[in-house]
């Protein structure tokens, strides 16, 4: 019988920030994934996040082109990709920006706090993905998929 892959926990409150990089180098050596606590994403806004992602994906498809994207916002149907970063959905969904927005800065300041954490692990310089310009102009961004049965 095979052994369960038990992921490496990695703690980014620790205050010990070598030896968490030298846990993530090691995680990422070894099996390729971690699993990260205390990110500050509280799970009550993760819960936000999956009741209005669920509220999204059950409107009718009518309400949803409503909000067809060009650029990087908006919703996609199957087989289309167009970008618009004019659609709103405020009239639709009164809760989903402020929601979707307070998870992407939560989980964008954690990105920041791991990318240090990678790049001490790289044996480079804390700041070294800040220098390059990983961030600036920012280049994450959050999609949401549903994916039909």
């Amino acid at each position: 019988m095979a052994k369960a892959l038990q992921l490496p926990i990695i703690d980014l409150a620790s205050l010990d920030r070598i030896s968490t990089a030298n846990s993530i180098r090691q995680a990422c050596i070894e099996c390729g994934f971690f699993y990260l606590i205390n990110h500050g994403v509280e799970q009550e806004l993760l819960k936000q996040v999956f009741d209005e992602s669920k509220r999204f994906f059950s409107l009718p498809l009518e309400e949803k082109m409503k909000l067809l994207h060009r650029e990087t916002r908006g919703y996609t149907p199957l087989y289309a990709e167009n970008l618009n970063p004019s659609s709103s959905s405020k009239e639709v969904l009164p809760s989903w920006r402020p929601t979707i927005e307070s998870y992407y800065e939560r989980v964008l300041t954690a990105g920041k706090k791991l990318i240090s954490l990678i790049a001490l692990a790289l044996n480079l310089d804390e700041d070294f993905f800040e220098k390059v310009g990983a961030f600036n102009p920012p280049m994450p961004f959050l999609r949401l998929l549903h994916y039909p049965g």
